[in-house]
């Protein structure tokens, strides 16, 4: 019997060699999580690999009793069903959570029309295996997974595998998407077996030598400023500083280092993972390794990466070659990734709402950490007083940026197909005493009635019973809520949050894929 949605499957799988899986880290919040798929999803396309993603990921609260939540959806221990700790120490309501579709936290739909991505249990399904055995904490099973049969193939064959192990990813070198054609002929570069190679000796000269005794014994690549000094100081002709700077990559090229494309962070952090920030760097040539090059020759069925390569790495886990492939991976975070069209509508009304509040003018908005950020002291400051007075101080900074920004000219993050929110010109700015809006998970009752006391409108605030019923059960879960929250917050005319915390990475991103001027937010470190 014919069954359309697994044609559909087939159809994205036969347009790829196999399939790209992971070991991923359910126990994480949604942006983490996010990050990681969005990482997997560019692997896949490099190695031109069907992307395996989560069939669901973990909500870690509910807005009201924890049945209330669990009425709709499987409740679980967090410790039990991910092999984590973390949780223990906590009163047992607290340690549950909620198993949520994937599907819910991102457009699965609208990704899949520019990149192949299955779920695991989309995975499972073609193989004729059941959905039961998918694993609790996100890990790939390298025995149950493996005992199907593609029900599409002829062979009859249990899908093959290979483990490119966590210490083979990147360790002693720079991790690249792909050696380009030109730069494995200016660099010599032989290949052993497959596509696999290793560059010739170059010969030391002043220039790379000052490169790399520039370098810290931490770094493996050098920023682009240090870059500039350091070939100006060795380059002996009387050229200027503009055509310097165009003939700096050339320059690199003869003494054996290479240009690589990647992003600086909104904040100059790493920790937000924003693609908003593009910037260049540099790093001696025998340090790279493409990924497509050492991997993308495997003929096994399924390609697993085994571990987690999220931490203190670059979005996207690795550096680019090109300007072209960077510019391809931020389209692909800022317009293939997107919310789902229930987030987009309810942010929409939640920010027609705040303009209501702000009596017709723009409004201002901010990302308020407190939770786990309390207990482990990571907090801008140490009171919820003096917390929301930072807030407050940096808004009405933002609101003295608005009176300037709206009077033209606007401007728009460095990124592709970016057009600018003629919001700034239309509205008037904030006025001195205009609520602004505040999304924390901070939940403690006296708390929440000091945030509004003190000018703060709060995400329940402007919900109504109609928007619950219209968005469905999820809207009850924390996690999905902080996602409308963060769409909410992308529409605001200026926005404040800490950088450290994952959450304000999404809001630059989202901000930046609608046009806004990145002059209207502050992350602070």
């Amino acid at each position: 019997m014919f069954d359309p949605e697994l044609d559909a499957l087939r159809h994205i799988v036969a347009q790829t060699k196999g399939f790209y899986a992971r070991d991923y880290s359910l126990w994480l919040g949604w942006n983490n999580m996010r990050y990681i798929i969005e990482t997997a999803v560019l692997h896949g396309r490099i190695l031109n690999r069907t992307t395996i993603i989560p069939s669901y990921v973990y909500a870690r609260a509910c807005e009201f009793e924890n049945s209330a939540c669990a009425a709709y959806t499987t409740m679980v221990n967090r410790g039990n069903a991910t092999g984590m700790d973390e949780w223990r120490e906590l009163p047992i309501e607290k340690q549950m959570a909620w198993r949520i579709p994937v599907s819910l936290m991102l457009n699965l739909t609208h990704l899949r029309e520019t990149h192949a991505v299955i779920t695991v249990s989309d995975y499972l399904r073609l193989h004729n295996i059941s959905a039961d055995v998918e694993t609790t904490n996100g890990r790939w099973d390298t025995d149950l997974y493996h005992r199907g049969v593609n029900i599409f193939s002829e062979s009859g064959a249990e899908p093959s595998l290979y483990v490119v192990k966590n210490g083979e990813y990147d360790s002693g070198i720079v991790r690249v998407d792909q050696l380009p054609q030109n730069m494995r002929e200016r660099g010599g570069w032989n290949i052993t077996h497959g596509q696999v190679g290793s560059w010739a000796i170059t010969e030391e000269t002043p220039i790379s030598k000052a490169l790399q005794d520039a370098m810290t014994s931490s770094t493996s690549v050098l920023d682009w400023d240090t870059v500039l000094v350091v070939v100006e100081d060795n380059n002996n002709s009387n050229e200027t500083e503009s055509s310097l700077v165009g003939g700096t990559a050339g320059t690199l090229e003869k003494n054996g280092w290479e240009v690589l494309y990647t992003y600086g962070g909104a904040c100059g952090s790493d920790a937000t993972k924003d693609v908003a920030v593009p910037i260049r760097q540099a790093a001696p040539r025998s340090s790279l390794r493409g990924l497509y090059d050492d991997f993308g020759y495997i003929e096994q069925d399924v390609l697993l990466l085994q571990g987690e390569i999220h931490l203190g790495r670059k979005p996207g886990a690795l550096r680019f070659s090109t300007f072209e492939s960077r510019e391809r991976y931020t389209q692909t975070v800022l317009y293939d990734f997107r919310p789902t069209d229930k987030v987009n509508e309810l942010a929409d009304k939640l920010s027609n709402r705040m303009i209501e509040k702000a009596g017709g003018r723009m409004w201002m908005g901010a990302h308020m950490r407190r939770g786990d950020f309390a207990t482990y002291k990571w907090t801008m400051e140490a009171s919820f007083e003096a917390h929301l007075a930072r807030i407050k101080r940096h808004l009405r900074d933002g609101r003295d940026i608005l009176h300037f920004v709206h009077r033209g000219p606007l401007y728009t993050y460095k990124v592709p197909l970016a057009q600018a929110d003629r919001t700034l010109l239309l509205l008037d700015p904030p006025a001195d005493h205009d609520r602004f809006y505040v999304a924390t998970d901070e939940r403690d009752p006296a708390n929440l009635a000091y945030l509004r006391d003190q000018g703060a409108v709060l995400i329940s605030d402007l919900l109504t019973i109609y928007d619950h019923r219209a968005f469905g059960w999820s809207l009850m879960l924390t996690d999905v809520l902080s996602v409308v929250e963060q769409a909410t917050l992308a529409r605001a005319a200026y926005f404040y949050a800490h950088a450290h915390s994952s959450v304000a990475g999404g809001v630059v991103n989202l901000r930046a894929s609608h046009g806004a001027d990145p002059r209207t937010a502050l992350l602070e470190i």
